[in-house]
């Protein structure tokens, strides 16, 4: 990926840029329709890129693995292909899905387990199997996988949430930079900053 400032206010911190992406560019600031299983619901594609003018769209790993899962979307050459878009696509890691199952999952630092809300099946998610479905869905930019910390939040609980996210980014690191792409183009990291409202960590690189 390649990214290029365009522009910078003189009076804020507000600028302009442009990331260039296996499928297109991304003009920044940019608003992403979610469309968790693959589509934006309530919305034809056509509408989605000649009214709303989407430039690039979200999928959601949780959501994807349980269904339609990897299998198919392997199958089909990636998720571009699965549902007709050749235009950017972002999957966030899944963390944040994990972290609503708050009844149905439990994090160590390996990883965590969880049930799906779909048939209460049992799963396991670490930092390299994120990115290793990340992977096999195909999307431009890919997120680390992170534990999304409730809201409101201690600041103790915070800081160590935080250092174990920090934890599985290393790992995540590692697993991107040993496995390449499934489908003949780049695929780019993203990290993900945590440490809730508290300043102080949300600064913190390590």
């Amino acid at each position: 990926m390649k990214f290029r400032l365009l522009k910078e206010d003189a009076h804020s911190k507000a600028r302009l840029g442009e990331m260039e992406t296996a499928h297109g560019k991304i003009k920044t600031p940019i608003f992403m329709p979610v469309g968790t299983a693959g589509t934006v619901k309530g919305i034809h594609q056509h509408e989605l890129i000649e009214d709303t003018l989407a430039q690039i769209i979200l999928g959601n790993t949780y959501h994807l693995y349980l269904r339609p899962g990897l299998d198919i979307i392997e199958g089909a050459g990636g998720l571009h292909k699965f549902i007709g878009w050749d235009k950017p696509l972002l999957t966030d890691s899944g963390g944040y899905q994990v972290y609503s199952l708050s009844d149905r999952r439990k994090i160590t630092e390996k990883g965590v387990k969880f049930q799906s809300h779909i048939d209460g099946s049992s799963h396991f998610f670490t930092p390299e199997y994120a990115i290793d479905i990340q992977r096999t869905i195909g999307a431009d930019i890919i997120m680390a996988f992170d534990e999304c910390t409730p809201y409101p939040c201690e600041y103790d609980y915070a800081k160590k949430s935080m250092h174990m996210t920090h934890r599985w980014l290393k790992r995540c690191c590692d697993r991107f930079d040993t496995t390449e792409g499934k489908y003949g183009y780049e695929q780019t990291f993203f990290p993900i900053v945590q440490g809730s409202v508290y300043k102080d960590l949300r600064l913190q690189i390590s």
